[in-house]
Parts: C-alpha cells; structure tokens; sequence
C-alpha cells in the first residue's frame, strides 16, 4: 500500500489575523487570545518543518477573521488541487485567495463553481484507497457532487457519508493515522462510516482530540487530551502536541490550520 494519504512534501499555513476575533463560531467560549495563538501557530509550523516538509507561511488576511483556517478552502492530491467553495458566505473570498498559490504549485488546479454548491475541506478525508466527504451544514450535496466530478479520473474514488447532527465538520470527529487506520469519536464512528478500517477510539470526554494530522511520521495532536494521545501511542505512533486553546474558541483543530500535499507539476 502506498502511503500518499499522510506522507507529504509540503504545507501551506496562514498566520492569523488580528481579526480573529471576529471568527465565526458555533458556541462563544470568549474571544481568542492573538497572542496566545500566534504562538501555538509557531508551534505548529515547526511541528510540520520538524518532519522535513517545505511550509509555506502566507500573510494574515485582516479581511477574512477565519483565514487562518486555510484547509477550508481546498482539496489537494497528488494530482492536482481543487479550490472549494466555503458554506460560510464570509468564507468565500478565502478560496480566490489561495487559488493562486496553488496555481503556483500545480499543474492542474480544478475549481467549485456551481452556485448552489458549497463544500469545505474540512469535510474532506482522503484514505488511500478513497475520498470521504461528509454531508454538513457546510458542504451540501451539490458541493459533494461537483467535486466528484471533478476528480472522477484522477482514480481515487468519492464516498458522501454524513456528519453527526451539531458537528460542525467531518473532520472535527476524525483524522487518519495511516492509510486503513482512523481515529474517530465513538458518535461518528457508530455511523458505520468506517467500515473496513482500523478505529482508534477518542477517549469518552476527549471528542476535540479526534481533530489531529498524520505527517509524515507525526501525529500532531492538540494537547490537553491524555488518554487519547496514550492511545494513540499506545498504537504505535509517534505524537506531538500542540496547544490549541484559542483555536478551539473557533471551532478550530490541527488539520484547519494547513493543506498538506506532494504537488505534481
């Protein structure tokens, strides 16, 4: 089995904005700590350099408070890049943003168009042998349709499943610890969604922890969850912690913070 679904070249951040505290949230915990997050931010941004990937560290965008969030706004895979088109109406002009880097990366970048479709890549899992796109009130079933059409001969098939009622996104439930191994909370994972793969249970109590990133031989974890990470070691992976405090005040965890890809020319 290859290992392209978590052994990447390269990752794009964006340093937040002072305009954070504007984001959007679905409880309001309190207003983010810019300080606080800009150095979690730096932790995280050398956690990804730390495995020998090249980062690409973009500007705050003062216009856009989420923009820090920048998985949202694309989907990339081996063979090229897809700019999404965000749920959020003031998260659209996000994805024009990184077109263009993109654009700078690869050979072959796709785009959300159809009006009535919005998708987010926080929805998106992509395993090795497919595509997982969940249902949400940010990506609807036109969104999940357009994409599959987009990336029907690039030969990883697409598979709609649907997110719990109140999550925001998929991936606030789940993350990939390799390419058949997921870690998912135990409410998304009774959906059946994950049939045929490895689960790793998050811990009762611990949900927030189901947001991580396999890179390269990390698994990068928000801290503050114990007997998630024991199990996660426990499984036999490497783990770094990162806080995540402020980001957590916006519904934010580690895989919103980049896109993480090997660029084909």
């Amino acid at each position: 089995m290859s290992d392209t679904s978590f052994r990447f070249s390269h990752a794009i951040t964006r340093r937040p904005s002072g305009s954070i505290i504007a984001g959007l949230r679905a409880v309001d915990t309190g207003a983010p700590d810019l300080d606080v997050m800009l150095g979690h931010h730096a932790d995280y941004v050398a956690a990804l350099r730390g495995t020998g990937a090249t980062v690409i560290e973009l500007a705050p965008l003062d216009a856009y408070p989420d923009g820090v969030f920048v998985e949202d706004t694309a989907l990339c895979l081996p063979q090229g890049a897809v700019v999404m088109r965000p749920g959020a109406p003031s998260r659209l002009g996000e994805a024009a943003e990184m077109a263009p880097h993109l654009a700078a990366l690869y050979g072959d970048v796709r785009q959300i168009t159809g009006a009535d479709s919005y998708i987010e890549g926080g929805d998106i899992l992509v395993t090795e042998t497919e595509i997982l796109v969940g249902r949400s009130a940010r990506t609807n079933a036109a969104g999940v349709a357009e994409l599959a059409r987009l990336v029907a001969d690039w030969g990883r098939p697409l598979r709609e499943v649907f997110t719990p009622p109140g999550v925001l996104h998929f991936k606030t439930d789940c993350s990939l610890l390799d390419g058949e191994t997921v870690l998912a909370t135990n409410r998304l994972a009774a959906s059946g969604c994950f049939a045929g793969y490895r689960v790793v249970p998050v811990a009762a109590g611990e949900e927030a922890a189901a947001n991580a990133i396999r890179f390269n031989d990390r698994v990068i974890m928000a801290s503050g969850f114990p007997r998630t990470r024991d199990a996660v070691l426990a499984a036999g992976y490497s783990v770094t912690e990162i806080g995540n405090s402020e980001c957590a005040k916006l519904d934010g965890g580690m895989s919103c913070l980049s896109l993480r890809f090997t660029p084909k020319p």
